[in-house]
């Protein structure tokens, strides 16, 4: 499998794949750019602004802190610290060192007064674990009782999983992700207990999809694909504020 010029070289059941070349990964995503990124955005809007941060680019503790620091001091409104490692090998922390590192970010964050929120994530899904849902609950149980203000665990779906996730949490808000047409609406998830909804790259992709698809046409000779795009007009009054 080939994305965006790089190797994946493993696949989990969930059918995402993982190595350290992927482009949304530690070793890409550098935590300086990530920060240069994240002050950028900031600056670019006047609403809130969460940064995906990882796992926080530290491995010890101290380190976390610091790099928790450096990212409140972007501006951001929240950032997400995860539990995945990177290591294909090992790719979950073990649930007491994650905590700790949970820990160690919420008092990085309480120690700049700011009120950062911090979102717990737990990668049981996109790790392909073999009961990712019963490992899911237990990890946002507990980082709930860490500090975490929102907890979120990617790849969940399913009304009986997602209401576990949120009864986890304890009466904390969850985070649902949302990438590609369930057949549910917002409403839908709120009833399920879901306060919080992500789409992660699921716009750009939308977006691209309509480039490749357009261009196939294109390429065969046809302009159809250029039916029903936005005008110039259009594109103006949304970039020109």
């Amino acid at each position: 499998m080939e994305h965006l010029g790089f190797k994946a070289v493993a696949t989990t059941s969930s059918g995402y794949a993982f190595t350290a070349a992927l482009p949304d990964h530690p070793a890409v995503l550098k935590r300086e750019g990530v920060l240069a990124n994240a002050a950028a955005i900031v600056n670019a809007t006047t609403i809130p602004v969460n940064c995906d941060y990882q796992s926080g680019y530290a491995k010890s503790l101290d380190e976390l802190a610091e790099s928790v620091r450096l990212c409140v001091e972007t501006g951001v409104a929240g950032l997400s610290i995860e539990d995945s490692t990177g290591d294909l090998s090992k790719p979950l922390f073990d649930i007491e060192e994650a905590v700790d590192r949970l820990s160690a970010a919420r008092a990085a964050i309480d120690a700049t007064g700011t009120g950062v929120m911090l979102c717990g994530r737990a990668e049981c899904f996109l790790t392909g674990q073999s009961d990712a849902l019963a490992e899911s609950v237990k990890r946002i149980k507990a980082y709930a009782d860490a500090g975490a203000d929102v907890l979120f665990a990617p790849g969940v779906s399913g009304a009986d999983g997602i209401r576990a996730i949120v009864d986890a949490a304890g009466g904390k808000p969850v985070n649902h992700i949302v990438f590609t047409n369930t057949g549910l609406s917002v409403s839908d998830y709120a009833e399920m207990g879901v306060r919080r909804i992500s789409v992660g790259s699921a716009l750009s992709r939308a977006a691209w999809s309509g480039f490749i698809s357009a261009a196939k046409k294109l390429a065969d000779g046809s302009f159809e694909g250029f039916e029903g795009i936005a005008s110039f007009a259009e594109l103006n009054g949304l970039f020109g504020g």
